[in-house]
């Protein structure tokens, strides 16, 4: 029963801290007021909800399937997004909740930012040892400035986030797969690659001696990206 009033009241609040484990808590940002495009094909009622505004081509061209879209396309043996979006935490990052569900046919699953954009979202207030940024950039790399508001003032940071289609080091110290080696399909659900496309992981290294309120992306002109979703680790020991 304390697992399942757990699991509900997560799903309710989604910015909520939850424990796991005795070192450290987990915070998944809702940054659901800010979203503004549906890259993920969902399987609602047994029947396809079509992506909107994708993953390149400038929100154009392709966009990903959960797994059971996939089969239900008739697509055999996919390398498609599991259809739970809580992704479990492994030895490079937290459990990272994204904002798909086949059980929504209407509400944005991610932030796009095509050419020289900016977005900036609050975060509940607290000193976070590790953010992560799940984004896909596509049409080359993005290069983004990001702000940190703390508390007692603001510092800035600049990252380059390379092409989703890019392999990445296993000791790179910023980046991580989230999903690795997936299809993409066009905007009639047909796929247009099998393999090797990915949702990457961006730890910007929040200052865990000050409390963080807030961070403002802002995107060069060049490449296309997608922000999936932002969580962040509080250090209890």
């Amino acid at each position: 029963m304390k697992v399942f009033v757990l699991l509900f009241v997560r799903y309710l609040f989604p910015a909520l801290v939850i424990p796991v484990s005795q070192e450290n808590r987990v915070i998944q940002f809702d940054l659901r007021s800010i979203l503004n495009a549906r890259p993920v094909t969902t399987l609602t009622n047994n029947k396809l909800v079509i992506w909107k505004q994708g993953i390149d081509g400038g929100g154009k061209a392709d966009g990903y399937l959960t797994h059971a879209a996939a089969i239900f396309n008739g697509d055999v043996d996919p390398l498609a997004l599991p259809d739970n979006s809580l992704f479990p935490a492994n030895e490079y990052h937290p459990e990272i909740k994204l904002h798909y569900s086949n059980k929504d046919t209407s509400h944005n699953q991610a932030y796009s930012l095509a050419g020289a954009s900016v977005v900036s979202f609050a975060v509940p207030a607290a000193k976070y040892s590790d953010v992560y940024l799940a984004l896909t950039s596509s049409e080359g790399a993005s290069f983004l400035e990001i702000q940190y508001t703390y508390t007692d003032g603001i510092e800035t940071r600049r990252f380059e986030v390379p092409d989703y289609y890019q392999d990445l080091s296993a000791s790179d110290p910023d980046f991580c797969y989230l999903a690795h080696n997936l299809a993409k399909w066009g905007t009639k659900n047909n796929m247009t690659e099998k393999d090797h496309h990915n949702i990457d992981l961006l730890n910007i290294h929040s200052d865990a001696k000050r409390t963080l309120k807030g961070l403002k992306l802002t995107k060069n002109e060049f490449g296309y990206l997608v922000l999936w979703a932002a969580t962040g680790v509080i250090k209890l020991k």
